[in-house]
Parts: C-alpha cells; sequence; structure tokens
C-alpha cells in the first residue's frame, strides 16, 4: 500500500481568513482571499468589485513519500508590491508594464513540512505558484513524487470554454465552444490548457501557465462543478501513468494564472504571462532579430516537391539559389530549406550535418552572405528527441559555422522519444528537452521555431531566442486535410485562444487556394483574408509560405508583404467577437507606421475603424487592400481592390470583408 501526503484538501467546510491573508489588485477591483478547511487544507476565492468570481477553490498536491496527514497551519504572511516597466527584445508592444500586488502565505503541518503559496495580483487577472520547501532542518533536500495537484478554479457562473483534447496531436485541432458544466471526469474530457472562456454577464476569462520549465504541462476538467488540474503524466513502467513529476525541493511550480477582464481588447491586451517569466538571461541579444521569411516547403505540400532526394525534390541548390534572390528582390529576410539532409527516406535517422548531394552548403552560406539573405536551417527529428539532443552542440556549432541563426525544429511523432523513453512530448520529460534546445542554442547564437512543441508559456521572455512555435493547425491542413482543409471560422477563433499563449507559426500568404493533386481540399479564404493574417496573427518569425511564381500571379496584393514588418511597437484589438472576426491595429516598431488587418468567418460584415490610436497629428497615406463587392471565399477568392488616400487620427474608416475575408492596411506618415 503506498504511503500518500495530501498537500491540501478537497473539502466543503471553509473557514475564513484574515485581512493578512487577502490581497488585491493595484487598482482594488480585484480580491484574492486565502482560506482554510476545518483539517488544515488550503484554499482561495476571488471577487471583483464585490461579487464572488471563483468560490473556495482548493490548492495543493497529492504525492507519495511520507504520511504527512493534512493540518497545515499558517505561519506568516508577506506582502508587497511592484511597478515596473521593461522593454522588450522583440513583440506585440515594446514596452510592458509589471503592476501587481503579491501575498507569500507561508505553510506548515504537523510534522514539520513546509510550503509557501505565493500570490501576485494584477488589475486584469490573478496568478499563483507553489514554493514547496520540504521538511524543516532536512538536509539535503530530498525528492517529491507528485501524483497530482489539487488546483482548482471554482467558478461561480456559467461559462462556455474555447478548448481542445488535451491529447489533441501537437495541439493541431480545432477549437471548439461548449459549457463547462458539460465536461466530465475522464481524461477523455479533459481540455489542455490554455482555455478561453465567455462568462454568462458578457464577461472573459483565460486560463494558462506561465514559466513551465521542469515540470508537466497543465490539463484541465470539471468536476462537481469545479475547473480541475490534471498534469500530463509519465508514461510507461514503473509509472503506470500515475507519476505526474519528479522534483527536487525547495521547488517552485510554474505559475497558474487566471485573465478576468470585462472586454475582448482587455483579454488580448493582457500581458501576465510574459511579466511571470524571468527577465532575459541572454546578456548579447542582438544577435535575435524578427523577420519575414520564405521556404521551400508549400511544395511539399501540394505534392509539387519531394523532402526526400528524387526528380521533385524541392531543397536543391539551383532552387535554394532561386527562392534566395527572389526574397532578395522582394525585402524578404530569410528563406527555409526543408529536406536539405540526409534521412528523409525511411525517417530512421537524421543526420543534420550532411546534405544531400544536389545541396551545396558552403556555396548557398557565401551566396546568403553576399545577398544579406539568412537561411533557416531545418532539423526535423521525427520525434526522436534524444538523439537530437545528444547531437546538440555539434548541430548548432554545423548551422553557425555556416552562417545559419534560425532553426525550425520538428517532431512529428505522437509520442517523442526522449533519454527518459517514450513520453509525452508535453510531460515532464519533453519539457525538459524543449528547455535544453532553446537554452543551448543560445550559445551558439541560433533562433529556434519550435514545431510540435510544448504549449507556450511566455519563456520567451527568458530565452527571446525561442521566438515562435507551432502547436496549432495551421495553414498546411488547407493542403492535404481529407476533412477538406481549415474551416473559415478557424483563423477567427485563434487570436482569442492558442495566439494569447504566444507567437504562433501559422504560416500565412497562400495565394494560390487550389490544389489539383489533391482537389478536395484548398484553403478556406479570400486573398485579402490571407494578407490580413500577417497582422492578426502575431510572429517575430512570420512566414509567407507559398511559392514565389504563386505571388506573382497578385504582385500588387504581395506589395503588402513585402512591406508589413513583424515587430511591434503597440498592439491593439481593435473590434471582435471569438469565432466571428476580428480586427488588430500594430504600430511598427521604432516608427510611426501602422499596419491595421481584419478577418472575418464564412459570414460577410462590415466593420468601423476608428482611427484615434495614430499617434501623430500630422497627416497619414493609408493604403486599403479590401476584398471586393463581389468578393467570395468560394466563388471568387482573388476579387480584391487596392485603394489609396490621405487620413487622420480624427477619421473613421469603414471597410466590408467578404465570406471567409479580410482587408489589410498601410498606414504611413505623410513627409
Amino acid at each position: 500500500m503506498k504511503k500518500i501526503l495530501f498537500i491540501g484538501l478537497v473539502s466543503i467546510l471553509f473557514l475564513s481568513c484574515t485581512s493578512s491573508t487577502e490581497v488585491a489588485s493595484p487598482d482594488g477591483s480585484l480580491v484574492v482571499r486565502l482560506g482554510q478547511t476545518e483539517d488544515g487544507g488550503i484554499g482561495y476565492s476571488v471577487s471583483r468589485d464585490n461579487h464572488e468570481m471563483i468560490a473556495f477553490s482548493p490548492l495543493g498536491f497529492l504525492a507519495e513519500e511520507q504520511p504527512l496527514g493534512n493540518g497545515f497551519s499558517i505561519k506568516g504572511t508577506k506582502k508587497n508590491k511592484h511597478n515596473s516597466v521593461w522593454e522588450t527584445i522583440w513583440g506585440e508592444e515594446r514596452f510592458i508594464e509589471d503592476r501587481h500586488n503579491a501575498l507569500v502565505v507561508e505553510l506548515e503541518n504537523e510534522n514539520g513540512f513546509r510550503m509557501d503559496i505565493e500570490f501576485r495580483v494584477f488589475d486584469d487577472g490573478f496568478a499563483f505558484r507553489y514554493l514547496v520547501k520540504g521538511q524543516r532542518d532536512q538536509v539535503p533536500s530530498t525528492k517529491l513524487t507528485i501524483l497530482d495537484e489539487l488546483t482548482s478554479y471554482n467558478f461561480t457562473q456559467g461559462a462556455e470554454a474555447w478548448s481542445i483534447p488535451w491529447r489533441t496531436e501537437y495541439y493541431e485541432g480545432l477549437w471548439e465552444k461548449r459549457g463547462l458544466s458539460a465536461q466530465g471526469p475522464s481524461t477523455k474530457d479533459t481540455l489542455c490548457s490554455p482555455i478561453t472562456i465567455e462568462f454568462a454577464d458578457g464577461t472573459y476569462g483565460f486560463v494558462h501557465e506561465a514559466a513551465l520549465t521542469d515540470y508537466p504541462a497543465q490539463n484541465l476538467y470539471v468536476r462537481e462543478g469545479a475547473l480541475r488540474t490534471y498534469l500530463t503524466p509519465w508514461l510507461g513502467e514503473p509509472n503506470k501513468n500515475e507519476v505526474k513529476a519528479y522534483v527536487e525541493m525547495p521547488f517552485e511550480s510554474p505559475w497558474r494564472f487566471v485573465v478576468l477582464t470585462k472586454t475582448l481588447p482587455e483579454l488580448v491586451a493582457s500581458r501576465i504571462m510574459l511579466n511571470l517569466n524571468e527577465p532575459c538571461k541572454i546578456e548579447d541579444t542582438s544577435w535575435i532579430r524578427p523577420t519575414k521569411f520564405m521556404g521551400i516547403w508549400w511544395g511539399m505540400h501540394i505534392k509539387t516537391m519531394t523532402w526526400e532526394q528524387g526528380p521533385n525534390h524541392g531543397a536543391t541548390t539551383a532552387n535554394m539559389e532561386r527562392y534566395m534572390r527572389f526574397a532578395k528582390e522582394h525585402g524578404i529576410g530569410a528563406v527555409l530549406a526543408e529536406g536539405w539532409n540526409l534521412g528523409w527516406e525511411d525517417w530512421k535517422h537524421f543526420d543534420f550535418t550532411t546534405p544531400y548531394d544536389d545541396w551545396d552548403m558552403d556555396y548557398l552560406s557565401r551566396l546568403a552572405d553576399s545577398l544579406g539573405v539568412q537561411i533557416v536551417g531545418h532539423n526535423e527529428t521525427g520525434g526522436n528527441a534524444a538523439d537530437y539532443e545528444k547531437e546538440l552542440d555539434t548541430i548548432y556549432r554545423y548551422h553557425a559555422q555556416h552562417g545559419i541563426h534560425v532553426i525550425k525544429t520538428g517532431y512529428v511523432a505522437p509520442i517523442i522519444r526522449t533519454v527518459d523513453g517514450l513520453q509525452w512530448n508535453k510531460g515532464q520529460s519533453g519539457v525538459r528537452h524543449y528547455r535544453k534546445v532553446i537554452e543551448t542554442a543560445a550559445k551558439y547564437h541560433i533562433a529556434i521555431d519550435n514545431h510540435e512543441p510544448v504549449m507556450p508559456t511566455g519563456l520567451q521572455r527568458t530565452y527571446p531566442n525561442l521566438m515562435s512555435q507551432e502547436g496549432v493547425r495551421g495553414q498546411e491542413w488547407n493542403a492535404w486535410s481529407t476533412d477538406g482543409g481549415n474551416p473559415c471560422e478557424h483563423v477567427t477563433v485563434l487570436p482569442y485562444t492558442r495566439i494569447l499563449a504566444g507567437p504562433v507559426d501559422y504560416t500565412p500568404g497562400v495565394f494560390r487556394f487550389e490544389n489539383p493533386i489533391i482537389p478536395t481540399t484548398r484553403v478556406h479564404s479570400t486573398l485579402m483574408n490571407q494578407l490580413g493574417l500577417f497582422v492578426c496573427f502575431y510572429s517575430p518569425l512570420q512566414m509567407a509560405c507559398d511559392l514565389p511564381e504563386h505571388y506573382m500571379e497578385h504582385p500588387d496584393a504581395f506589395r503588402f508583404i513585402e512591406h508589413v514588418p513583424c515587430d511591434w511597437e503597440r498592439s491593439l484589438l481593435i473590434d471582435g467577437k471569438i469565432g466571428d472576426f476580428c480586427v488588430f491595429a500594430r504600430q511598427e516598431r521604432g516608427t510611426d507606421n501602422w499596419y491595421i488587418g481584419g478577418i472575418t468567418d464564412e459570414e460577410a460584415r462590415e466593420v468601423s475603424v476608428p482611427l484615434g490610436f495614430l499617434n501623430n497629428p500630422s497627416p497619414y497615406t493609408v493604403t486599403l487592400y479590401r476584398d471586393a463587392e463581389d468578393a467570395d471565399w468560394e466563388s471568387r477568392p482573388y476579387a480584391y481592390n487596392i485603394e489609396e488616400r490621405d487620413v487622420t487620427a480624427s477619421d473613421t474608416l469603414r471597410v466590408r470583408m467578404a465570406p471567409g475575408g479580410g482587408f489589410a492596411m498601410e498606414l504611413k506618415v505623410n513627409q
């Protein structure tokens, strides 16, 4: 019989605590209160404007090791206030305010086991983490085996959540909305973090985690009306899916946080997750540069090229040179090539330092340097993270020696092979691997675009060379998915769900929608919707994914992709509704130029775009790329108009978006 350590307790008996165990947001609207059950369980509640938002919700762990029982008592509390502004290396904003009030509650049980809980309360939400210290006076520190986490969120009003199931491969699913009360206790009903919540009173929530580095990713399910945590388990003997994490005390858990806002623009503007991560640990960040890139990639997905060597091989020296010269001519900063290295025939072992014989790495490296166009490397592991990890220094040294300072990694396998055997990619072992990759890459001045990742949790603040990640049902599904491709609604859900977790490599910019090889699959949008994605979807490494010859079929529309940046001074959601549409405005970093993008679902709609955010009193010239009056994603996706006019901050523009359509604007100050 295993002995179980109960740290925290689920109980309906709740004892109120003194004011020393509550903390309010800086503006006083949000209050978090710590409470206890009669037998020493710990929990919290949350109110906003004196109305309870979250009723008493248990905190703590189930752990194996020693019979400590319950019986926690509060030994002390500490409070402090924090107000600072920090500058991002890259991002949706240049400057981010970190303004919160904090409370640390010191707990100890009758056997001398100590654990603190730290709360931070912001005007737009709250966060907490566990600081597990272990047995008093125990030297050296001991290990703890975590079997479960009791963290829960007992929301008091009806709500619907946008989510995907926790076992969705690589998070590449269609986000769906359903009532939280409809969820069940089984793992098949468990949702991956994050989830976005629409409350019955018209307000919004976002539940996720921050600073995930050596711990399993959080998942969520509903039981007895409360949203509860289910940690991604270890797989295989002797664990038998019971163990979730092995930690060494003292131990700091990832942050659990909830954003609570009254409007969607406030939800999108929240920067709680980034503020909960540690400041940048890379001293010299001058080599980390946001950029747009193209790639030998889309051709493989539409079956006109192959990854492996052969008559239709994509990553050849000649083809790469063609792409690089096109990129140079059109102001695109880099070119990705997939399938340049040995191993694509059988996927048993990829060699990341040996090219196919039709790829001349030395020549292309010199050409890249002469053109001023970077090569984006590609390392597909086939899910064999263990072998990749062993060779990291050799691989990154090779790339750096050839002037390659951005690598797109890949882990195409339902369960990856880590140094601990076959494991979930978002289990503790997988999380450790991804962390080692970005730390090692930083030593060689290499930035990472991680595909098949663990869900982002803001780690890019600490390691800004972690520039973008996939973790989404992206554009590639429009090339080969048996269900026909991503529905129009899909892209109008992502800005409020997946993208709130961090930059996304969705790969926008398809300019030819039909696929003659797979005629039942196509892009479900208009051309202007594809332009709008460059503003609505944020990534500092933004890929224009289509073929050069397809872009030259619409050179006037391609001009927007040539101009739009991917690093911002400010970002604003102007208007939107989850699953229907969104309109974003972003200011180019270091200039007064603004870019505006809008996308809609299968419904046509007209939107108003007030320009009061413009920060220069001078007139602007706006170039508007919009759907034609008869445009439609099914019948006339390529019908568009380009217009130019002068505007000022007092103007409001009205733009019609066709079914599956969108628009893009470039606003430049008149000189």
